[in-house]
């Protein structure tokens, strides 16, 4: 199991419009095939810039791959995130043992 997490800041105010139809954007890549226990997060720790998260999982290498060039995620990507989003990060993880 691969778990994929972004976390990131955006370039608008908490509460925009534009916050609204980012968040809604994200919230549809839970659609997409193979995509498995899809969240959005919101940061509550003082500890980092970030104001919200992502995450989801992916049964394999193979599944989450697909979902990378997959025209949905590739839309959402180059419309929404490349225009709303300030600064991120992301990680991906398999549980060892």
């Amino acid at each position: 199991m691969i778990t994929h997490s972004v976390f990131f800041k955006l370039k608008f105010p908490k509460g925009s419009s534009e916050e609204t139809t980012f968040l809604s954007a994200a919230a549809r890549l839970s659609t997409l095939p193979r995509v498995i226990n899809f969240a959005t997060l919101k940061q509550t720790s003082t500890k980092n810039d970030f104001d919200y998260g992502l995450t989801m999982e992916f049964e394999n290498q193979e599944d989450y791959d697909g979902y990378n060039i997959h025209s949905e995620h590739v839309r959402f990507v180059d419309t929404y995130w490349e225009a709303y989003v300030e600064k991120f990060m992301e990680i991906d993880y398999e549980v060892i043992g």
